[in-house]
């Protein structure tokens, strides 16, 4: 058994720890091979990677670009060139599109007499913004008591501040993953079920599933499993970690049996 956490964020997009403190918490939990993988932005994961060689954890450079297709279509990149200047500016392009997308938002909560401003919601980050920045926001004016009643009674569907995604569309995600030199995954695939399109993303260049993440069970990882073998992408774990101040699961790390964790050490870390 290995254990790894692929998908973990920090205060560089919506989490609430800093790339040094969420490396300390997975050596803490035994976690060997690491990823920071903040939402559109690499900027935290130099400083991860250096934490890594500190606690002696094998590094894997990320990032996680989201979709416009559906609010938790994601797509994971490992290996990415960090210094690919088109990649950065694909980057870029996604961090403004959220900050339209909060502006939108914090618009409508404020139209509807919710007492939020701009000013309240972007103080709270001076990197990628998000939802859950705007969640926060609520909470720190007590308006909602903890970040996921924010989200449930303002920023989902059907609520007065939702506002659809902007990201990009799902092969663009994957065709700017490739065109950096990294590997596209699928993150938290049980999140997206109702859209899944496994045979249209395979062909535009999808390597890997998350399989192994805290809220799948048995029988969808088993037939996560069954995907991963008809199309040869390879499995990876992930526990989507936003620190101890998130309001959601804290612990750090899967454990990955072989032959998962084998094939896994060979496409990202070239074991």
């Amino acid at each position: 058994m290995l254990k790894v956490d692929l998908h973990t964020h920090s205060t560089f997009s919506d989490g609430t720890s800093s790339p040094e403190e969420v490396v300390c918490a997975a050596a803490k939990a035994g976690v060997k091979v690491f990823a920071l993988a903040d939402h559109d932005t690499t900027d935290g994961v130099l400083r991860a990677q250096a934490a890594c060689q500190k606690y002696n954890i094998d590094w894997v450079c990320a990032v996680e670009i989201s979709t416009r297709e559906h609010d938790h279509l994601h797509f994971l990149g490992y290996n990415v060139d960090i210094h690919n200047a088109a990649f950065q500016n694909f980057l870029k392009t996604n961090r403004e599109n959220r900050v339209n997308r909060i502006k939108k938002i914090i618009r409508q909560l404020a139209d509807s007499g919710v007492d939020i401003t701009e000013e309240d919601v972007f103080t709270r980050t001076a990197h990628t913004i998000s939802r859950a920045h705007v969640a926060d926001a609520l909470k720190k004016k007590k308006i909602v008591p903890n970040r996921q009643e924010g989200f449930r009674k303002y920023l989902v569907p059907g609520q007065v501040g939702y506002v659809p995604s902007a990201g990009v569309t799902v092969i663009e995600a994957i065709y700017e993953i490739k065109k950096a030199g990294g590997l596209a995954v699928i993150a938290h695939p049980g999140l997206t079920q109702e859209v899944w399109n496994f045979p249209a993303w395979v062909e535009a260049g999808l390597d890997g599933i998350e399989v192994f993440y805290p809220s799948h069970s048995y029988t969808l990882k088993q037939e996560l499993l069954k995907i991963a073998r008809k199309y040869d992408l390879f499995a990876t774990a992930g526990s989507d970690y936003h620190g101890p101040n998130a309001g959601r699961i804290t612990s750090l790390g899967m454990n990955l049996q072989a032959p998962y964790s084998d094939r896994l050490l060979r496409k990202l870390l070239g074991k």
